[in-house]
């Protein structure tokens, strides 16, 4: 599906009566580390599932990698004797390195990011200083998604929703009646995603939400974080009438302006990411380490002043 129906009614992506709408069974996995949920959903009438957003354990003190998050989901998969199609990345993440080409050497699968991921390799790959070995055309994936694009999981579609503000190459993927957000959205009490990273926008992400906004009221909206505000209980889901009715940045019909207003006085007061560096690096290779050198040990670059200071 191409570009031009990428501003279409959401809501027609769920065409029908809502109890026809597939339900697909979804378990969350939380890193605490990065306050990280990871998700494998799967299509109740066949063995198909998919993984969406994992995590690689790194220890940055140390430069140490581990798999233990990861090899939980491959763990429940096998276990279950579940077959995965895909793995997804919402979006390159910069609060945690992804697992994917683990899980995929493991289990198979088709590694997969929205199509925007391109402009997030130009970009970052200026910041890195990267050579002409690392290619910004996407190729590190299997599959890049188009706006808007179907797909299936088992016997359920699919929709990939391009959801940017938060970074270029955000999607929000529909399947049955479960949205998974990436940090598009957090849970209502704690807002939306913040967009003073190269490629955000305010504005961008204000006509993302309501996309997804547009969506049935039932709809399930799963979180890729949560900060647990004021000390709540952990909370990774809840529906799109919940969005509308409580979120603190978007609910009530807040207009674009005063969302705008809000967001950008918001972003000039939040540190960067702890592990933002290395996350980009990584995520931005479709979770592989950069190449290594001539003594064969991949390394990390710190761009000095690349980012805004807080």
């Amino acid at each position: 599906m191409n570009d031009s129906t990428k501003n279409q009614d959401h809501s027609a992506l769920l065409s029908g009566s809502i109890a026809k709408v597939p339900t697909p069974d979804v378990t969350a996995f939380f890193d605490h580390d990065s306050n990280t949920f990871s998700y494998i959903v799967s299509d109740p009438n066949t063995s198909s599932c998919a993984v969406i957003d994992s995590v690689l354990d790194f220890d940055y003190a140390s430069g140490t990698i581990s798999n233990e998050s990861a090899d939980e989901i491959v763990q429940y998969i096998t276990t279950n004797n579940l077959s995965l199609e895909w793995i997804i990345d919402t979006h390159v993440h910069a609060d945690h390195l992804s697992a994917a080409p683990y899980i995929q050497e493991r289990l198979g699968g088709t590694l997969a990011i929205g199509a925007g991921i391109v402009a997030v390799q130009e970009t970052f790959g200026k910041i890195f200083n990267e050579g002409t070995r690392f290619a910004r055309d996407g190729s590190q994936f299997d599959h890049l998604f188009a706006p808007n694009e179907r797909y299936m999981l088992g016997s359920i579609e699919c929709t990939a929703l391009h959801t940017p503000g938060h970074t270029p190459a955000c999607m929000t993927h529909l399947i049955g009646d479960a949205a998974f957000v990436g940090d598009t959205l957090f849970m209502p009490d704690a807002g939306t995603a913040r967009c003073d990273f190269p490629g955000g926008s305010a504005a961008q992400l204000y006509e993302s939400v309501q996309g997804i906004l547009a969506l049935p009221d039932t709809t399930r909206l799963f979180m890729c974080h949560d900060y647990q505000p004021n000390g709540r209980a952990l909370e990774n889901v809840c529906t799109v009438a919940q969005t509308k009715q409580a979120n603190i940045h978007v609910g009530q019909n807040r207009n674009k302006g005063n969302f705008i207003a809000l967001r950008e006085t918001r972003d000039k007061q939040l540190a960067m990411p702890r592990l933002i560096l290395p996350s980009l690096q990584v995520n931005m290779r479709a979770g592989n380490m950069p190449e290594p050198e001539d003594n064969g040990c991949s390394y990390f670059r710190i761009p000095i002043n690349a980012f805004k200071s807080k």
